[in-house]
């Protein structure tokens, strides 16, 4: 079907000032309130009947998208289904082409339809949306229509200022305009940031809700990132800002919206679970049993008033239901990331009480599954932008003889991990380098796998720097530090205790590094004592090691703050920039870089 024409920017209020302010501090300065004068408001779109009491809205909801414009590759680019019969099959799915039509197929026929989203559309691109500020992504999401979205900790990858751009259009302040003579218009759409304060003034950055409304139906939806942004985020992106409490914030807007006369809200939470089955299909059972993390807590202390959680950040497929305060039960979903599902909520609207009938309400993940034709207008979108990237994607950096698996990788210890660490080390090791003796890479800055099936014309095997880009976008400056044995040793425990406990974030470690993580134990004793060694000689809490690790880390990110005690610093190459060295040195089309072992971590279970 055709797209549903565009909604005029200008029937809602964006609160976000001055795109071309040079910083950080002068945005938040300048950008006026969104508390006082309230959220954005829109009319709906969509086809059919609804005109009676009871009215069915459709809601359709992803999240996590990271600028996946074309399909994800190898496994990144795969749901799991469980059948009937209790097996499992994988399906390739994803790519905006795909979301499109599944998306224009769903809302046929649908009168009240909302799309929205949970965070995360942007940041930790591809190169196809990353080499240009997201801004194709941006232009994907109008096309997709869109009607808002809360932000993710990814939106502030760039600061507040880029965000404000993304918002509202503009050329980047440094970069200049991607199509010269074409001014970026910017997002359709709202960003939500309820809990996102100025720290001068505390009020909002950005609108903190917005209320749907088509034929005297009105929804609300608040939007929050998780208040622990800041700990995964490099501080110059959040430089300026507050992250409030989730539950405190959808709370206090869910009494704005009350008064206001808005009684059916959804949250719109980028923060998430894990669901105890990788299937997207998987039954979380009427009470939630089946789920686990931050957002479990989050639903059960929001307010009843609340009818839904849509949420994100942990790249989880669920649909399930968990008790409110009041003891009734509330849907929560998640659809996955890289745009490989959505979900499809019907929410039964009662136009006297004017809320949710929340025993009417009903919810799937639906695959976006690539035996549908290509919409044409994200097809030439994607096109267009491939036209622009092509002389930098297209670069071969290095050859592989099958996938080397990092994002898509379950293991605590990921082979693709062990070669982005053995890069840094083998660049970073020269004394004039920085000296260093090991490397240390976080899990959450590998983004895709290495996927030896050809993406393009380049042949099987060849890595282009669009491939290698994809797994480490963020372009990080890679540090060596002087960093104690003992030091190291608390870094390793903090892997599986404090703000890593429930959610563990192994490290990736560089040749020579071995250690054992026994998964029976619980905390820190997870890291086993005694076992930590280098180059075969134990760790001596006494003495000094010289340690590589990307900035982000060096800042203590990711819950890591012994990494944060390191000194004597010394500055390198970019982890993208050491990582296309190594694959460029150790490769060739003959002699192809193998999978690694990944055997520097012995993990009891």
């Amino acid at each position: 079907m055709a797209a549903t024409p565009r909604k005029n920017k200008t029937a809602r209020r964006i609160l976000a000032a001055g795109a071309g302010l040079a910083t950080v501090g002068a945005l938040v300065a300048a950008m006026p309130s969104a508390g006082a004068a309230g959220g954005a408001v829109t009319s709906g779109h969509g086809n059919g009947k609804g005109w009676g009491r009871m009215v069915d809205v459709q809601l359709l909801s992803f999240n996590d998208l990271h600028g996946n414009l074309e399909p994800p590759a190898g496994s990144s680019g795969r749901v799991t289904r469980t059948k009937e019969d209790g097996t499992t099959e994988t399906i390739d799915a994803g790519g905006v082409e795909y979301l499109a039509t599944h998306l224009r197929q769903a809302r046929q026929g649908n009168r009240y339809s909302i799309t929205a989203a949970a965070g995360d559309m942007i940041g930790a691109s591809p190169l196809l949306s990353g080499l240009f500020h997201d801004e194709p992504t941006i232009e994907a999401l109008n096309k997709l229509d869109l009607d808002v979205t809360s932000v993710g900790n990814h939106e502030f990858d760039e600061g507040a200022v880029e965000l404000a751009r993304m918002q509202n259009g503009g050329c980047h302040p440094t970069a200049g305009c991607s199509v010269e003579g074409k001014r970026f218009r910017g997002a359709d759409f709202p960003y939500l940031a309820a809990n996102v304060t100025k720290e001068k003034t505390g009020k909002p950055l950005l609108d903190p809700y917005f209320i749907w409304e088509k034929d005297g139906v009105r929804i609300g939806f608040i939007g929050v990132t998780l208040e622990g942004t800041p700990n995964i985020v490099t501080a110059e992106g959040v430089k300026g800002l507050k992250f409030g409490d989730e539950v405190e914030t959808i709370n206090k807007y869910t009494k704005v919206l009350e008064r206001k006369g808005v009684k059916s809200i959804v949250a719109l939470v980028h923060e998430g679970g894990r669901p105890a089955s990788s299937s997207y299909n998987y039954d979380c059972g009427g009470d939630g049993e089946g789920l686990s993390g931050a957002i479990v807590d989050i639903a059960k202390n929001v307010s009843p008033q609340v009818d839904a959680l849509v949420t994100g950040h942990t790249h989880q497929a669920y649909v399930c239901s968990i008790p409110d305060p009041a003891g009734k039960p509330r849907l929560v979903t998640s659809a996955a990331s890289y745009g490989k599902l959505y979900t499809d909520t019907t929410l039964t609207y009662d136009r006297r009480t004017k809320d949710i009938v929340r025993t009417a309400v009903a919810s799937a993940n639906r695959v976006v599954s690539r035996d549908v034709p290509k919409a044409t207008d994200l097809t030439r979108l994607i096109e267009d932008w491939k036209g622009l990237a092509a002389p930098i994607a297209n670069r071969p950096q290095g050859f592989i003889a099958a996938d080397i698996n990092g994002r898509g990788s379950t293991a605590y210890e990921k082979p693709l991990g062990d070669l982005i660490a053995d890069a840094q080390l083998e660049g970073l090791a020269p004394a004039d380098k920085g000296g260093a003796q090991l490397a240390l890479m976080n899990p959450g800055g590998i983004r895709s796998d290495l996927v030896y099936k050809a993406s393009g014309s380049e042949g099987d095997g060849v890595v282009t720097y669009g491939e290698s880009f994809t797994v480490q976008p963020f372009t990080n400056m890679m540090n060596v530090v002087d960093l104690s044995g003992a030091n190291l040793i608390a870094a390793l425990k903090q892997q599986v205790s404090g703000s890593n406990l429930d959610s563990v974030k192994i490290l990736q470690v560089s040749k020579g590094l071995t250690y054992t993580l026994d998964m029976t134990k619980t905390g820190a004793d997870r890291v086993v004592d005694g076992t930590i060694e280098l180059n075969g000689e134990p760790i001596d809490p006494t003495k000094s090691y010289r340690v590589a690790m990307n900035e982000f880390l060096a800042g203590g990110g990711d819950g890591f703050a012994a990494l944060a005690t390191g000194t004597n610093k010394l500055v390198g190459a970019s982890d993208l920039d050491l990582f296309n060295a190594y694959l460029n040195a150790h490769s060739s089309a003959a002699d192809p870089l193998g999978v690694p072992a990944a055997d520097r971590i012995t993990v009891v279970q």
